[in-house]
C-alpha cells in the first residue's frame, strides 16, 4: 500500500506542479506588486508561496520534522513575473529530490505538527504541500483575472479558451 501511495502522489505532485508552472507564466508581468486588498500578498508574493511550500513540506518530510527557523538555500522570492516559473521549477526540482529519496514505507512514519499532534508524512505531503498548494494557486488564478490577465484553463478550458473552441466547431 505505501508503494502505491507514495508512486501517486509523486505522479500527482509533478501533474500539479506543471499547472503552477503554467499559471505563472500567464500571470500579468506588470502587475507583480497587484494585491486585491492592502494586507493582502501581491501576485508575486503568492506565486512564490507555492514554491516555499514545496519546499518547506519536502524537507520536513526528509528530516521528519519541521524547521521554519533554518533558510533553504536558493529560496529567495524572485523579483519579476518572468522570474517565477523558472525558480519555482528548480525550488520544485530540488524538493522532488528530497521525497525522492524517501522510501515508500517513510510515508507511514509520523512527525509532530504545528500544533504538537503526531502527524503521518504522507498525510502532511498530501495536505499540507499539495492540497495547500493547490488551494493558494485557486487564489492566484483569481488575482491574475482581476489584474487583468487571462489564467490558463487548468483543468478544463477557461472561458477564451472555450469561446475559441466554439468559433473553431462552428467554422469548421
Amino acid at each position: 500500500m505505501a508503494s502505491r501511495e507514495y508512486e501517486q502522489f509523486l505522479a500527482t505532485w509533478a501533474f500539479e506542479a506543471q499547472r503552477n508552472a503554467q499559471l505563472m507564466r500567464a500571470l500579468p508581468t506588470a502587475q507583480y506588486d497587484f494585491r486585491p486588498e492592502k494586507d493582502w500578498r501581491s501576485i508575486g508574493e503568492l506565486a512564490w508561496h507555492l514554491a516555499e511550500g514545496d519546499a518547506y513540506m519536502a524537507d520536513a518530510a526528509a528530516k521528519g520534522q519541521f524547521d521554519f527557523e533554518s533558510k533553504i538555500p536558493g529560496l529567495e522570492r524572485p523579483k519579476t513575473i518572468a522570474e517565477l516559473a523558472p525558480a519555482y521549477e528548480r525550488v520544485h526540482a530540488d524538493a522532488i529530490a528530497k521525497v525522492r529519496a524517501l522510501k515508500p514505507e517513510d510515508f507511514d512514519r509520523t512527525l509532530t505538527d504545528f500544533d504538537g499532534k503526531q502527524l503521518r508524512i504522507g498525510d502532511m505531503l498530501w495536505a499540507y504541500l499539495l492540497h495547500h498548494n493547490i488551494h493558494h494557486r485557486g487564489e492566484l488564478v483569481l488575482m491574475c483575472r482581476m489584474a487583468g490577465g487571462v489564467p490558463p484553463g487548468l483543468y478544463g478550458p477557461n472561458r477564451e479558451e472555450m469561446k475559441a473552441m466554439m468559433e473553431a466547431r462552428a467554422n469548421g
